[in-house]
């Protein structure tokens, strides 16, 4: 890109893809300078360009393409073949400024339908590298292959969301409270998902830029009594074991994410005496179903940051967001995220930025498991991975040994 970069433009346009190119105050001042004028500040932006939502694309025409004569690239590869369902072959892009550094010549992407497949393939060298590996063999791949298993942690969040639309959750913190303490992170990651995640008693992950991750006071708090405290506010809620809550739980298809509800709702069966009734849709069943609260008490949800920023995570609980499946409302929260999106000192916002998530937490709109990891398979010829707080992957950065 240019030497020299103005930066402009509401970011949050850009992710919402809700801009139009006349409206954005994007200029081309030269053949090798863009002006890009912001509405406010925006500390981020130089990342924010990293996602794919900003790459430039040649035509529509070119972008809804599959056809690889009409496929205008601007990056180190270029697309030579591709298969719907089957496969994407690229080549070295001869044209990239930055050509001499690609060391790979030919890239192929092979869709699957899940990290079993990929594990089967890879096990039978039909790939060289994964994009996941499933749970039920890490036992067996840490044994035989530990110096293939890649695990990085990275900017992303699994919760559960309550439905604060409706009873039994709306205007009943003590009860949210009581569910979202009865839950033993330590003992899930230990047992059901032990792939390098940590337990989220907060929102926004560790290492964020620019920021100090928040958490609940009681996060240390020996389990008998967190146990004793939830049991209390249990109570409080006008519920017993004698006199239990039912709840529906949603979520998708998926072994893990299965077994993983399946654990939570032990939990409070054991701590509270509540009966849950598992909801288990296949994932485009699932993006409908999680829209409409009156299906669900709890939903599973998880999200990843576009770029690296606290706002990525907080603008989710914001009044009105499409992303904010819960319901949450609170006014105090929105003043401060408008707060933080209108200070330019970054120390400054970032004390904002983290009010606003003490304030959240506060109300107990969601229950936070864990923060992501990574987990790729790595054959011993490939070389060159660069882990990264947002998990992106460039295969530009790679290297194959001859073998």
């Amino acid at each position: 890109m240019a030497d020299n970069l103005r930066i402009i433009l509401g970011a949050e346009d850009i992710i919402a893809g809700n801009a139009i190119p006349g409206s954005l105050g994007v200029s081309a001042v030269s053949d090798d300078q863009l002006t890009v004028e912001l509405t406010r500040p925006a500390p981020y932006f130089l990342g924010l360009l990293t996602h794919y939502c900003t790459f430039p694309v040649f035509s529509e025409v070119a972008a809804r393409s599959h056809d690889p004569k009409t496929w205008v690239s601007n990056g180190a590869y270029v697309l030579v073949r591709w298969e719907p369902s089957g496969m994407l072959k690229l080549v070295k892009n001869p044209s990239y400024w930055d050509r001499d550094h690609v060391g790979i010549g030919n890239v192929v992407y092979v869709p699957l339908p899940d990290e079993n497949s990929e594990w089967l393939r890879y096990r039978a060298g039909q790939l060289d590298l994964t994009q996941n590996v499933p749970a039920a063999a890490l036992g067996s791949i840490r044994t035989e292959r530990p110096s293939e298993l890649h695990i990085s942690p990275f900017l992303g969040v699994m919760y559960y969301a309550f439905n604060l639309r409706s009873a039994p959750f709306k205007n009943n913190v003590a009860l949210r409270k009581a569910l979202v303490m009865a839950i033993d992170r330590r003992a899930i990651l230990k047992y059901i998902q032990p792939f390098g995640q940590q337990p989220a008693f907060g929102f926004v992950p560790r290492g964020t830029w620019n920021y100090e991750s928040q958490s609940w006071d009681w996060a240390d708090t020996p389990d008998a009594a967190r146990i004793s405290y939830a049991q209390r506010l249990y109570g409080v809620a006008g519920y017993s074991k004698a006199v239990p809550l039912h709840l529906k739980l949603l979520f998708n298809s998926n072994p893990g994410i299965k077994q993983l509800a399946i654990a939570v709702a032990a939990m409070w069966k054991e701590t509270l005496g509540i009966e849950t009734e598992l909801i288990d849709e296949e994932y485009r069943v699932f993006l409908d179903s999680r829209k409409d609260s009156s299906r669900w008490n709890v939903v599973r949800l998880a999200w990843l940051a576009d770029y690296n920023d606290a706002g990525s995570f907080l603008d989710t609980f914001r009044t009105g967001s499409a992303n904010d499946d819960s319901g949450y409302d609170n006014s105090q929260f929105n003043e401060l995220l408008e707060e933080a999106e209108s200070t330019a000192d970054t120390q400054r916002r970032r004390e904002i930025l983290e009010s606003s998530e003490r304030v959240m937490l506060a109300d107990y709109p969601v229950i936070p498991i864990y923060f992501y990891s990574s987990k790729r398979l790595f054959k011993p010829y490939v070389h060159g991975e660069a882990p990264n707080p947002l998990n992106r992957l460039y295969s530009k950065y790679l290297q194959v040994d001859a073998h």
